[in-house]
């Protein structure tokens, strides 16, 4: 698999598939690759063998196969561990959806076997596959950058009535001071006015804008205009009704379709995992340009400690689409001679209690 994966990777290689083959026919191609690898992984591992190899696996994580404690997993069906083993985090996921195995606190499982990096040792073709897709293809571009609207937030806004606070927030509250979901997600608001320093009467761009929850706040605690723009439909027609009367405006509208128009202040909240790492510069290209002179930009994303080019593919199936986590090198890069980083402020810990709280 390593071959295969570094095969794909070399530059002559990219060039030579991406000039031979049409972009409409990758994905075709790259599902018959994954098909020809499952079925010669299936044929060389048997039962007894992937038994031994799962339950090698999670000892370094301490976590026992049917094991009494909170964390263990419950094996209820014996074709588990061939399917993680052909299948990896996405199996890993199905298999549970299909009730193969369930442990009593999923999080505390899960922690342990991030905390042991288990899933550098179980990537596989499906790794693979996205690692190809993501060098040869630009899926977060142009109208690429709809599919996340289109499947994730478009499927009806009674989901997310339901799921979310009060705000209709979808990203990590601000635990420092707060006793629920409701006041975290409030503190999360005032904390990015505050960083921007937002006046009565300053034009705020919002990118990703969800249901304008940020520029609802705004508008009533600060007195500010803003304009945010979405990939959703659904978005856009809930946040217009929780806006009515308030000088927000929510456009369905991508990124880089934003003329240039001016604001005294931008922000993006939870949108940049969504961007790809070969828009990174364009998009920083497009707030700097955006942004007055004296202006100032915040940027609120969930990081990762590693550059990568593609997401898990549980994540890149069930939950965002096209998503992937961006560094810090790699925002930097992206952000090189246009900003200047005058505040970094971390609190990724708050996203494990704003996750275990939504409904």
């Amino acid at each position: 698999m390593k071959t295969l994966k570094k095969l794909f990777e070399r530059q002559d290689c990219r060039s030579k598939l991406s000039d031979s083959i049409p972009q409409a026919d990758l994905p075709e191609m790259l599902e018959r690759i994954r098909q020809i690898i499952l079925k010669i992984l299936k044929q060389s591992l048997s039962s007894d063998q992937s038994k031994s190899w799962g339950q090698q696996l999670v000892e370094p994580a301490d976590v026992q196969i049917n094991g009494t404690r909170p964390w263990d997993i419950q094996v209820h069906n014996e074709d588990f561990y061939s399917r993680i083993f052909t299948g990896g985090t996405l199996a890993l996921g199905e298999s549970y959806m299909d009730g193969w195995w369930d442990a009593e606190h999923l999080d505390q499982f899960f922690e342990r076997v991030i905390r042991a990096d288990l899933e550098e040792k179980i990537k596989n073709w499906v790794y693979a596959a996205l690692a190809i897709r993501a060098k040869l293809l630009n899926p977060q571009h142009s109208s690429g950058a709809f599919e996340v609207g289109e499947v994730h937030y478009d499927v009806g806004n009674e989901l997310y009535e339901r799921m979310l606070g009060e705000r209709m927030l979808y990203t990590c509250g601000y635990w420092k001071d707060a006793e629920n979901l409701d006041q975290a997600q409030e503190a999360k608001l005032d904390l990015t006015c505050r960083k921007i320093g937002l006046q009565p009467g300053m034009r705020v761009l919002d990118i990703g804008c969800g249901w304008s929850g940020f520029g609802k706040f705004a508008a009533e605690a600060y007195g500010a205009e803003v304009v945010g723009v979405t990939v959703s439909k659904e978005q856009v027609k809930l946040a217009q009704e929780r806006c009515k009367g308030l000088p927000v405006e929510t456009r369905l509208q991508n990124y880089e379709d934003i003329d240039d128009e001016k604001f005294d202040r931008i922000v993006s909240l939870g949108m940049f995992e969504h961007v790809g790492y070969k828009n990174y510069r364009k998009f920083m290209e497009v707030a700097h340009r955006c942004l007055e002179d004296d202006g100032l930009f915040l940027l609120h994303t969930i990081g990762n400690n590693e550059s990568t080019t593609h997401t898990n593919p549980w994540i890149q199936k069930y939950i965002f689409p096209n998503a992937m986590i961006p560094s810090i090198a790699q925002t930097g890069k992206a952000a090189e001679k246009l900003f200047v980083v005058e505040d970094w402020h971390n609190f990724g810990a708050d996203y494990d209690k704003t996750l275990r709280l939504l409904k």
